[in-house]
């Protein structure tokens, strides 16, 4: 997607090898036409898979995930990573660990918002090792529902997240491949 690469190179920060920070526009601060436009090529992707509800992990998704299942005109579901005391008892969980926070945590999702009979779309803002693709995928799986397909809108294909998913068989879509990071310095494969 060519506008948010001109996004990237425009506002967004390399603060090293492996952390690109874009909160202008993405997860601080949001733009909501690049959204929109993000939704757009995520429901055009992702039209002919049968999709029958989109799931994001909060909170940097939501936004591209909202727009999406809104072209889509699909429930949007939201997997948790904060503890509730009103998600109890009736939920799917599973742990991931993130590498940029150096932490584990319990991604939850209720019962209640998937059936056996779900083909789940998974959005997320970035892919780097895979983790909480996969987390995600564990839980929808362990629901006895489909992946449909990741959609990711920004992947750091230098780390292995990537090949990890295409090695489990998920039909993975990027908006924008990151090839190198370095300190000001951004990359993208074509």
């Amino acid at each position: 997607m060519e506008e948010l690469k001109k996004r990237i190179l425009k506002d967004g920060h390399a603060l090293s090898e492996t952390v690109l920070k874009v909160d202008s526009f993405l997860n601080h601060q949001v733009d909501p036409e690049l959204m929109y436009e993000m939704g757009t090529y995520f429901k055009n992707y992702f039209k002919n898979h049968g999709v029958t509800k989109i799931f994001t992990i909060e909170s940097s998704g939501i936004a591209p995930t909202v727009m999406t299942a809104m072209q889509m005109n699909l429930p949007m579901v939201t997997l948790k990573k904060q503890g509730s005391k009103i998600l109890k008892g009736d939920v799917y969980q599973t742990t991931v660990h993130s590498f940029t926070k150096s932490m584990d945590y319990e991604l939850t999702l209720s019962k209640k918002y998937i059936t056996e009979k779900d083909n789940i779309l998974i959005i997320d803002d970035f892919l780097a090792n895979g983790e909480a693709a996969l987390g995600a995928a564990r839980l929808v799986e362990e629901a006895g529902a489909k992946v449909a397909g990741i959609g990711i809108v920004i992947e750091k294909s230098f780390q292995p997240g990537r090949n990890i998913l295409d090695d489990k068989g998920y039909d993975v879509y990027s908006l924008a491949r990151v090839g190198k990071l370095g300190e000001n310095l951004i990359e993208f494969l074509e």
